[in-house]
């Protein structure tokens, strides 16, 4: 006998338990095993009053902010929609089949009430979590950046001189602070813009620069993000404007993930890009072994250099500090270049001029040929080898999958190309998450290869992160590695590392 259903509304829900619909091996289960967000209250408690209206809870505004992310919703009143609709999402937020989804306002307002550092502590909580799980290696780190379209429109751009446009930015970002009340404004400058001339109204602190060659120009921002060789696992971010060149943040992803991991970075890995005098040159004072790609190499191959001597050509003479060229004549220091931290050799024109050599040597019509010395240069030159070596190339091909793959992961399923918010500490709130959610589902892949629950052993404090001292913890950790690693005599103070860090571990 066929049976019809007959859809009638109950009036009552008494035997409806959540925990028994969402199935045993759903991942927001195991996010909820293996993350806490319970530590935002302590974090964010002293930015709420003793009296008045009682908010939501600040770790289920966090998990709303992490399933906006993570499943890449298409706004915030589009999550507050569907909510309702998931029992999986309820579960996860502690609500009930009865209870009142919040108004989408609440996530705005808690932004700009907790500032960015709540969600950079999510970060690297999480990043520790890795690391107590055996999931980070910290010796060998990957580096890249990548550009991120802005909320803003083309048709917002203002052209001008310098200086009028630099004074309508300051205009702008004071207006926008004393709307948007952030905690944190990280939105000062820091560097050299490139396009002074350029203004999106929109979104002040985003650079209008250009994307590849297919894509225009518009308002971007840039994420410079580094990446653990052992399980690909995001060890350090840092979100800028879009014309902050990528090689600027080498050393700074490198403290970044030290100070995160408790580990010293032995290599680093990287593109053309990262490969300049400068980050050989920081590198090898570090002790780093510089796998970067060589920034000159593809131009010493192609153009007005093709067919000429090369700088091996030529011999320099560090007690005169000269070069000989190959024709036998004396270079001498002629320029002082300090932006580029480099001195200039070249001998007389005339004897240029009237060299055998010279259509071997140069392919300027009337000038000397140059040749450049930087400071250093032992050290960048140590860097360059390293980057030629077999060990290099092979670790650069490993980068194009494990780093540009970490990018599309995000790209693909977190939205992570595009800003959902205007001002730059939005937008590294944005990163963050992101960062933070692809870390955990590394983690949560990972699980049963962990004999412990990770988030019990943050909370108990075996995690140097959550730990009484994290910050005398790390240093002391950082400097026996360092002292290991150059060969420091063992002392007084070394000793009492010796005896005082097995109290913290």
């Amino acid at each position: 006998m066929m049976g019809i259903s007959q859809p009638q509304k109950d009036l009552f829900s008494y035997h409806i338990d959540l925990d028994k619909r969402v199935r045993r091996d759903h991942p927001l289960r195991q996010i909820a095993e293996a993350v806490d967000f319970t530590f935002v209250r302590g974090i964010v408690a002293d930015e709420y009053g003793n009296n008045g209206n009682v908010s939501i809870d600040p770790a289920i505004v966090m998990k709303m902010m992490f399933l906006l992310f993570y499943d890449d919703v298409a706004s915030e009143r589009e999550l507050m929609r569907i909510i309702a609709e998931r029992l999986d999402y309820m579960w996860f937020l502690g609500y009930g089949l009865d209870d009142e989804i919040p108004n989408h306002s609440v996530l705005s307002k808690a932004r700009a009430r907790w500032g960015v550092d709540v969600f950079e502590t999510l970060f690297t909580r999480i990043v520790a979590q890795c690391n107590l799980a055996g999931l980070i290696e910290g010796k060998k780190l990957h580096m890249d950046g990548s550009l991120i379209d802005a909320s803003a429109s083309n048709n917002a751009v203002l052209k001008g001189c310098p200086e009028m446009i630099s004074e309508l930015r300051k205009q702008l970002q004071g207006e926008m602070t004393k709307l948007d009340e952030p905690k944190d404004d990280r939105a000062r400058i820091y560097y050299e813009r490139k396009n002074k001339g350029l203004l999106n109204t929109t979104d002040p602190d985003a650079a209008i620069v250009r994307k590849g060659t297919s894509a225009g120009p518009r308002a971007r921002y840039k994420t410079h993000r580094a990446v653990d060789d052992a399980h690909g696992v995001i060890t350090a971010t840092e979100t800028t404007p879009g014309d902050v060149e990528e090689n600027a943040k080498l050393m700074d992803l490198v403290d970044q993930h030290e100070h995160n991991t408790g580990a010293v970075v032995e290599t680093v890995v990287a593109d053309n890009q990262y490969g300049t005098a400068e980050n050989f040159r920081a590198c090898n004072e570090r002790g780093i072994c510089s796998h970067m790609g060589d920034m000159l190499a593809p131009q010493l191959k192609k153009g007005r250099r093709e067919g000429i001597f090369g700088y091996e050509d030529f011999t320099y003479v560090p007690d005169t500090d000269t070069f000989t060229c190959p024709a036998g004549q004396t270079l001498t220091r002629r320029k002082h270049k300090k932006s580029r931290k480099a001195y200039e050799y070249a001998c007389p024109m005339g004897v240029c001029r009237a060299c055998a050599l010279r259509p071997q040597c140069t392919k300027a019509s009337g000038a000397s040929r140059t040749v450049k010395r930087h400071y250093h240069h032992e050290a960048v030159a140590a860097g360059r080898a390293q980057s030629q070596s077999a060990a290099g190339r092979r670790d650069r091909v490993r980068r194009k999958w494990l780093m540009e793959g970490s990018f599309a992961d995000a790209a693909n399923n977190h939205g992570f190309k595009r800003s959902r918010w205007r001002r730059l500490w939005r937008q590294q709130i944005q990163d963050y998450l992101i960062a933070a959610i692809q870390n955990v589902r590394i983690l949560i892949r990972h699980a049963s290869q962990t004999p412990i629950s990770t988030a019990k052993a943050l909370q108990t404090g075996r995690s140097s992160l959550c730990h009484p001292l994290p910050a005398l913890y790390r240093a002391i950790q950082l400097f026996r590695d360092r002292a290991k690693r150059f060969g420091v005599a063992s002392n007084r103070e070394t000793n009492y590392l010796g005896d005082v860090i097995p109290l913290y571990t």
